[in-house]
């Protein structure tokens, strides 16, 4: 079962994601920055967290489509 959990991690976190996910965040302060809404009746561009987690997670996601998928092992092969 801990093996399955480190597997999981392993294949949601890989080093495109990461970048991505930094990438993202960064966009999405810079997006804040310079056309971020100042009266705050902008629901995703008046606060600068809201701006740059959603930019982590756009960059993440957009960074994850571009990873492959490998087959998982199986048992079978792992004893080899």
């Amino acid at each position: 079962m801990k093996q399955k959990i480190i597997l999981l991690l392993k294949s949601s976190f890989s080093t495109k994601n990461i970048i991505g996910l930094i990438l993202g965040a960064i966009g999405g302060f810079l997006y804040y920055t310079y056309y971020g809404c100042a009266s705050g009746t902008c629901p995703l561009s008046s606060n600068p967290w809201i701006t740059t987690i959603w930019g982590a997670t756009m960059g993440y996601l957009l960074f994850g489509m571009f990873d492959k998928k490998e087959k998982p092992i199986t048992e079978e092969e792992n004893e080899k």
